[in-house]
């Protein structure tokens, strides 16, 4: 495999999804919330858009990993979970739960199915007893599971991340073969609504496993370098970062201010669950700790951020926060409230 020149960051980068939710969030959230260091940060730094194709898509792009066109983490995580991909083309199939509504079907993601070893195993034999090798998943990890394909399909999916939580009929695969995974995908609901498995999981009141989620397709992408560390708890940000070589670390409890003044990819992703699910309640929570945490040490340290500047991603909604040192000297660039600094 060739590898791509020396890939880095040009500045620190601090990724947190769900930083500026949406409106309906927002609205029961945040409209008597105040955290004065945040709202301090966000009138002087510079506001603008950002991709809103998730974390893994930001990482991705800041790696330097071409999309092709799926942001290719299945190759990546594969090889992080034990198994070599070769030359293979590699698709995410991770077990899911399908809520549904009254007008729309929800996604759940696997973090909250939670299922056993053996459990895993013994869904993913029977589909793959069922289906044969059109689709027969390799449950490397009870919430990661696996396609193997000799050729690649014609395919364009979204991130599991970005899924969840979401009405998925927009989000479902789209391209020339997105009408036979989705056959199949109907073709499975069924066979797994009787599973043993899964009665034996709503026995016990646990959510079912009834489809899925299909993304992160490619081939193993050429290797790239970097010297920035990267700081995080998920796995999909590890398996990146040790696929650049990078220097990943877990995540700090707090900024400190040699953080502040060096470069680097921070994954923030207390908000995650509590924005994909809506949960207002547990958004304020998480932002007040994020607030003491991190938001009033930058807004100390502000002028002691390196000369490339300091940025603030929230990757699912697209909005970014640009800071440098000289903001720390903005005084008259006023904070508002947060509902409408955040909208």
């Amino acid at each position: 495999i060739l590898a791509n020149p020396l890939c880095y960051t040009s500045s620190m980068l601090l990724l947190i999804p769900h930083l500026f939710p949406t409106k309906q969030l927002l609205k029961a959230a945040a409209p008597d919330l105040c955290l004065p260091a945040l709202q301090s940060l966000l009138a002087r730094g510079t506001r603008q858009p950002c991709s809103d194709e998730g974390v893994e898509a930001a990482l991705c792009e800041e790696l330097g990993i071409s999309r092709q066109p799926d942001w290719p983490l299945a190759p990546i995580t594969l090889a992080a979970d034990g198994k070599v991909p070769g030359d293979d083309y590699w698709l995410r199939a991770d077990p899911v739960h399908l809520r549904v509504m009254r007008d729309r079907i929800v996604l759940a993601d696997s973090e909250a199915i939670a299922l056993s070893r053996e459990e895993a195993d013994a869904l993913a034999g029977s589909i793959g007893g069922h289906f044969g090798t059109e689709l027969n998943p390799l449950p490397l990890h009870p919430q990661r599971w696996y396609l193997r394909f000799a050729r690649p399909p014609q395919l364009a999916t979204t991130p599991l991340s970005v899924a969840v939580g979401r009405d998925i009929e927009p989000l479902l695969p789209q391209g020339g073969d997105a009408m036979q995974f989705r056959a199949q995908l109907n073709e499975l609901q069924m066979l797994l609504h009787d599973h043993p498995v899964n009665q034996a999981r709503e026995a016990r009141g646990d959510l079912p496993v009834n489809s899925l989620w299909l993304w992160g397709g490619g081939h193993q992408p050429s290797t790239c370098a970097t010297s920035v560390p990267i700081y995080t708890s998920n796995f999909q940000a590890q398996a990146l970062g040790a696929f650049c070589n990078a220097h990943v670390h877990p995540l700090p409890a707090r900024l400190d201010a040699q953080l502040v003044e060096t470069d680097g990819i921070i994954l923030l992703d207390a908000l995650t669950r509590t924005g994909q699910h809506g949960d207002a309640c547990g958004w304020r929570e998480k932002m007040r700790q994020l607030e003491q945490d991190w938001f009033e040490p930058l807004r100390e340290r502000l002028n002691k951020i390196g000369p490339r500047g300091l940025r603030l991603l929230d990757p699912v909604n697209g909005k970014a926060l640009h800071l440098h040192a000289r903001d720390a000297w903005r005084f008259w660039r006023r904070p508002h409230r947060l509902i409408s600094m955040l909208n």
